[in-house]
């Protein structure tokens, strides 16, 4: 039996959960998304990913600034759902909002909860160091992701993962650990597991300025910082007044002044050992080998990188 669903989720991650729910037969009455927002060189107002993927499929779209009116809860309410799912929505529901679906509210998270609550889990992850991550489904409770877990997966994070790899794998994992969980719910077959209080970490919201390479750090950590900034906000540095983003690197054996070239292959020195861009991208190219961007920009042996 099909379940009546309220889907409430906004970005790229998000999609394939929307996705799996219609395909599974369940009704989505209707998907809360947030505002279009202006993009682009024009700044012309575009809809996020979620709202554009159900606007294709001819889903009833709501875009509420804040759940906070009145009115916009009452709406809500009077959907009559069964369920809500959440993914990567952007507000935080208030009690009157996840009370009102007969079965509750479930969230698809990208992480191994209790580890890395919150805004970034799967760059957080990244720049940490961690051997693995995962998808947890949760329901939903006022705290900010401390609610019961329902289903868990994990998955380990390769020495090639990027924010955008690890996205994706994980895009597709919580679509189809919410397909699980619904029919779990429906059935009343799923244990719902407290989430423990040891092992908390909370995933900061990602500024937009904080994929400055720090070379005083050591090699393993600036290399992380490139995996985990790829795509948004991107890893980068400076060269007399140029911006430089770094999109793939390696670590290198080497020891010299942190943030110093220290040959003719970009090699740069960190607090410990070396790094080597192995693809890079300035301010209005496209992104490109670092040996071919040398050969028209060069940056000798001896520069300080800012």
């Amino acid at each position: 039996m099909s379940l009546r669903v309220v889907f409430m989720g906004s970005p790229d991650f998000a999609v394939p959960s929307l996705e799996a729910v219609v395909a599974a037969g369940h009704e989505v009455a209707c998907v809360y998304a947030q505002p279009p927002r202006p993009a682009g060189r024009g700044h012309k107002e575009r809809p996020c990913p979620v709202h554009a993927a159900a606007v294709a499929k001819g889903i009833e779209v709501r875009t509420p600034a804040n759940l906070k009116d009145p009115a916009d809860r009452a709406a809500f309410a009077d959907l009559g759902a069964d369920l809500a799912v959440v993914a990567a929505y952007g507000l935080i529901l208030p009690r009157a909002v996840l009370d009102a679906p007969r079965l509750g509210c479930l969230n698809v998270h990208a992480s191994l909860l209790p580890r890395w609550r919150g805004a970034a889990p799967i760059q957080r992850a990244l720049l940490a160091g961690d051997a693995e991550t995962g998808v947890t489904v949760m329901r939903v409770v006022p705290a900010l992701d401390a609610g019961p877990m329902l289903l868990r997966e994990a998955t380990p994070i390769t020495g090639d993962d990027t924010a955008q790899t690890l996205h994706d794998r994980l895009a597709g994992i919580g679509a189809r650990l919410i397909v699980d969980a619904l029919a779990g719910v429906q059935a009343g077959l799923l244990n719902e597991i407290e989430q423990p209080e040891r092992g908390v970490t909370y995933a900061a919201k990602l500024d937009k300025d904080e994929g400055r390479l720090d070379w005083t750090r050591p090699n393993t950590e600036v290399a992380r910082a490139v995996r985990g900034y790829t795509p948004w906000p991107g890893a980068w540095f400076a060269v007399g007044g140029t911006r430089i983003k770094v999109t793939a690197a390696e670590t290198v054996d080497a020891d010299g002044e942190p943030g110093s070239v220290l040959d003719g292959a970009l090699t740069v020195a960190c607090g410990r050992g070396a790094l080597r861009p192995l693809t890079v991208q300035r301010a209005g190219k496209a992104p490109m080998d670092a040996g071919a961007m040398l050969r028209g920009f060069p940056i000798p042996a001896g520069t300080r990188l800012d």
